[in-house]
């Protein structure tokens, strides 16, 4: 048998030293022969030539035509563990949850290599490469394109930043760049052009020759900025006035960006150009050590900023100037954690985000990358982590230059899009695409450059952007709910693909970030979606926990066997409450839950009338009526109330930004620029009783430790009185809660329980939601000690409101 050397490699794409000790192991014998029983080989550190620390060794290997087909894989000491599996990508069967990588000798290849990238941050898009470490960098244009019969890189004009279909904008001055397909047939890559500062933050775009034979202009979906700032999208408007602050980035030139670089200023001065400093310096001073970054999911209270809708009274969207603005009002609130509506590129700029079309890239006309790192590096130096929203369930249904037709117009070969068999199968074409309950065909999870797409850009999120968490929009759509358009029937094989992405994605950033927080929306009650990929599952952290909303709030249509607590409560009457139905939310809420009782979805999907929409909670707790006087009086203390019952659960707890001053306009996804509250205006005005009760509420639930456990047992529930009362504990810390949706106050009512769930002794008051400086009537126990006997309590409870103790 003949012997062939083949050299393996293990590319991290992370610019930082994160592994160590790195071994091989493979399907072949000390001899190199194939083998059942692996061995193990060490591997030398280097620098690969993406200036990233990367593996390498090479072995003899010997041809076996009955066993042709060898595996391998790499084990590293990481960043939390030694020993760690370092291959989180799974075989390309759907049904295998196996991870390792596959190939055969090629004969007559001198120069076998075999690759690992464990990102593809820096193995597609326009990225930077070293011949030797210490030598000045070169430009590698990398693209995948299965279909396309030829590419190359053309410039676009640094003011006006976009190319026609046509071709009309092209710099006449730089020569198109050609690409050639790569050992892998579906990639294309551009000799290594000399001298990468020479191109840094030169538009381009990607001309295609597709399938079909037609010239087409594509951006780059690895791009790490387009040079669009605005909402216009020229093909549509002839009038356009040729300015990149107007151009949608979505369909603008990507540009060429050192990812290692950030500006220092966060508004570079007019009179000179940006000052670009490297990242390292930027990110030394990014913490306090008094004020430290939460890392666990359990100690987060969590505010749901949507950056567009600040700007109070500004004709422009809101944009990170504003948002960092905020982070003096975000820190004397209390919070210790913004959630981030998607800042991925998406068209126009009124938009929630989440349709995006570059998911490397900060939305442009929010501020782009470098403000959106200076905004973290901010949140991290007051102890506030930085979670973002990303969408991976579709594109931007109008992603016409980036995913849409990338390089074949047949839909069968709609590379970045799920098809099933051939589009001449169906009366439509479209048929063989797949719904899965969002805005826009399902992605083709089997291709594993499109899941590397997300898992890479999530990758690049916590590694250089330095964000702490993840939270993964409508998780369901990805594992359980694609389906085919023409029938309606599951497609098993795309929930299978759609599992392995979320996988893979999860096992990767625990690799380079241990202690990352990953969060899944997810309604589907799969308790897989919250266990460790290792124990199988999924990989998250938390899962949102809707019905804990519908439960408590319930103004949202088509959740009529719900409690809707607070939708009841705000009709006025006294009626017995299904205050036992919420009970059972609240005791699932220690499953590893994010509860609310508003978020950007609730306050802002549904239309219509107050009966068949979502509104603020602040509206909804007095029945759409006028909240004026008496009507605020009972609109606040109710809003009081299901927030307590929110944060003092045993899930980690999160609000929508504007709750904190009672808001009130009615917040939709298309109409929230006119719709925007004063936040600050409120917070020294109607608001500031409210912004007060929650800065209180929040500082007592970050001050017990039990808060921040999953311990909860419900003492007491009835539905006659409207009452509830529950238990949280932490070892020697045990803390009750009782809380009253009726509408009259209890001077003395007793709390039936165990004697042993509720222990004997004296329990002082230490927080009342009625207090007067609240704008309540100050109904309750006056900070006083009540005595707890055979499992019995006897407090004052305010109206609409409630109470804590504390064991003494």
């Amino acid at each position: 048998m003949a012997s062939q050397t083949i050299t393996f490699r293990y590319l991290t794409g992370i610019p930082h030293p994160l592994f160590s000790n790195a071994r091989l192991r493979g399907s072949w014998t000390v001899d190199g022969d194939y083998s059942d029983d692996w061995t193990e080989h060490p591997m030398r550190e280097i620098v690969g030539p993406d200036g990233c620390p990367a593996f390498e060794t090479r072995l003899q290997l010997r041809d076996d035509p009955e066993k042709t087909v060898f595996h391998w894989g790499v084990i590293l000491d990481g960043p939390e563990r030694p020993n760690l599996w370092g291959i989180p990508t799974e075989v390309p069967d759907p049904a295998s949850v196996e991870r390792f990588r596959s190939f055969r000798l090629q004969p007559g290849d001198a120069h076998q290599i075999e690759t690992f990238y464990l990102t593809f941050s820096r193995r597609l898009g326009a990225n930077k490469v070293f011949h030797q470490p210490d030598e000045k960098p070169g430009l590698q244009f990398s693209v995948w394109a299965p279909n396309a019969q030829a590419i190359e890189v053309v410039f676009g004009l640094p003011d006006n930043g976009y190319i026609t279909n046509d071709g009309i904008g092209i710099d006449p001055h730089r020569a198109p760049v050609p690409l050639k397909r790569s050992s892998d047939p579906t990639l294309w890559q551009s000799p290594v052009l000399p001298d990468f500062r020479a191109f840094e933050r030169l538009p381009y775009m990607y001309k295609l020759l597709n399938a079909q034979g037609d010239t087409v202009y594509r951006t780059d979906i690895f791009s790490r900025s387009q040079i669009g700032c605005g909402s216009i999208n020229p093909e549509n408007s002839p009038n356009w006035p040729g300015t990149i602050e107007t151009l949608d980035g979505a369909i603008s030139c990507s540009m060429i960006i050192d990812p290692d670089t950030i500006s220092r200023d966060f508004e570079p001065p007019t009179d000179h150009d940006t000052v670009l400093i490297p990242a390292n310096e930027f990110w030394a001073n990014e913490f306090t050590p008094t004020l430290p970054v939460p890392t666990q999911v359990d100690d987060l209270v969590i505010y749901e900023l949507h950056i567009g809708a600040l700007g109070f009274g500004k004709d422009r969207p809101g944009d990170l100037t504003d948002a960092i603005a905020l982070l003096d009002y975000l820190t004397t609130l209390g919070i210790n954690t913004i959630e981030l509506l998607p800042m991925a590129e998406f068209t126009g700029s009124i938009a929630w985000g989440y349709g995006g079309t570059h998911h490397f890239v900060i939305e442009s006309s929010a501020g782009g990358r470098d403000q959106y790192r200076h905004f973290v590096r901010e949140c991290h130096q007051r102890g506030i982590a930085v979670i973002q929203d990303v969408v991976y369930n579709h594109y931007n249904y109008a992603a016409s230059r980036s995913q849409w037709q990338y390089d074949s117009t047949a839909p069968e070969d709609n590379s970045y899009y799920w098809y099933e068999g051939r589009s001449a199968d169906y009366e439509f074409p479209d048929g063989g695409y797949l719904d899965n309950g969002s805005s826009g065909w399902s992605p083709r999870f089997s291709e594993e450059v499109v899941r590397q797409q997300f898992i890479s850009s999530a990758a690049f999120l916590i590694d250089e952007m330095h964000i702490d968490g993840l939270r993964v929009d409508l998780t369901q759509a990805i594992h359980r709910d694609n389906c085919l358009h023409a029938t309606g029937h599951t497609v098993g094989r795309a929930n299978q693909f759609g599992q392995k992405l979320l996988r893979e994605w999860s096992r990767t950033l625990k690799m380079i970030r241990p202690n990352v927080m990953l969060i899944a929306e997810d309604h589907t009650g799969w308790e897989a979606v919250t266990k460790p990929a290792a124990a199988g599952g999924l990989g998250f952290d938390a899962a949102w926990y809707v019905d804990f909303y519908h439960n408590l709030i319930g103004d949202a249509k088509g959740q009529d066997g719900k409690a809707r607590l607070l939708k009841q409560a705000g009709l006025g009457f006294n009626d017995p409450l299904p205050m036992r139905q919420f009970a059972g939310a609240l005791y699932q809420s220690q499953y590893n839950r994010v509860v609310f009782h508003e978020s950007h979805d609730e306050a802002g999907n549904h239309d219509g009338p107050l009966s068949f929409s979502t509104a603020r909670t602040m509206v909804v707790a007095v029945n759409d009526a006028p909240i004026t006087g008496l009507t605020r009086f009972w609109a606040e203390r109710r809003s009081r109330t299901v927030f307590g019952l929110s944060l003092l659960s045993a899930g980690t707890s999160m609000f929508f930004m504007g709750e904190e001053i009672g808001a009130q306009r009615r917040y939709k996804y298309d109409t929230f620029i006119q719709q925007r509250e004063d936040l600050w205006g409120e917070r020294a005005g109607a608001g500031a009783p409210m912004y007060r009760f929650y800065q209180d509420l929040i500082a007592v639930s970050k001050r017990l430790n039990a808060i921040r456990s999953k311990n909860i047992d419900i003492l007491h529930v009835q539905d006659d009185t409207r009452v509830l009362a529950f238990k949280r504990w932490l070892g020697n810390e045990q803390v009750l809660i009782i809380a009253s949706l009726n509408n009259q106050p209890f001077h003395r009512y007793t709390i039936y329980s165990d004697a042993y769930r509720l222990p004997s002794g004296g329990w002082k008051e230490i927080f009342n939601s009625d207090a007067d400086q609240y704008g309540g009537s100050n109904v309750g126990n006056g900070g006083a000690v009540v005595p707890a006997s055979n499992g019995q309590v006897t407090v004052t409870l305010p109206a609409s409101g409630f109470v804590i103790f504390v064991q003494q």
